[in-house]
């Protein structure tokens, strides 16, 4: 199974780097490493955001997380988290990078799953984005 923690944690960095707060135009900063739900908040307001990073052009399903957090998060009544996509891919030899803003993301685009029982977290129930071309972005950097 691939580790693609150090790939996301270099996708969240770049999103701090390259792209100011979508609320209040002031710098991202990193959450701590295991904050449940969001990896980017604002230095200057309460926005906060889920970062997801992916070596490849842009595409409609993305991996997700963890089911139970966000499941009881919902329940609860709360929205799903803002998103961050940092898609990045190599293209006649050139690297290009698109950082879209998803500031909603409907429940109906979340879908659930269960890892295998020879998964290293097994029988562990997961969700993937889904059918995010029909949400809508903002396209906050392109390379």
């Amino acid at each position: 199974m691939p580790n693609n923690k150090p790939q996301g944690d270099k996708g969240e960095q770049e999103v701090v780097d390259l792209v100011p707060c979508p609320n209040c135009s002031k710098q991202l900063m990193l959450l701590p490493k295991g904050y449940p739900l969001f990896d980017v908040q604002c230095t200057g307001c309460s926005f906060r955001a889920q970062v997801k990073t992916n070596a490849h052009k842009p595409t409609n399903v993305v991996f997700g997380a963890g089911w139970e957090i966000m499941d009881k998060t919902t329940k609860s009544g709360y929205l799903v988290p803002s998103l961050f996509l940092n898609f990045k891919w190599s293209e006649k030899g050139k690297q290009k990078q698109e950082i879209r803003f998803y500031p909603f993301v409907p429940k109906t685009n979340l879908r659930k799953y269960k890892l295998s029982e020879k998964a290293v977290r097994a029988n562990y129930w997961m969700f993937n984005y889904v059918r995010m071309n029909e949400v809508p972005y903002f396209l906050v950097y392109k390379q």
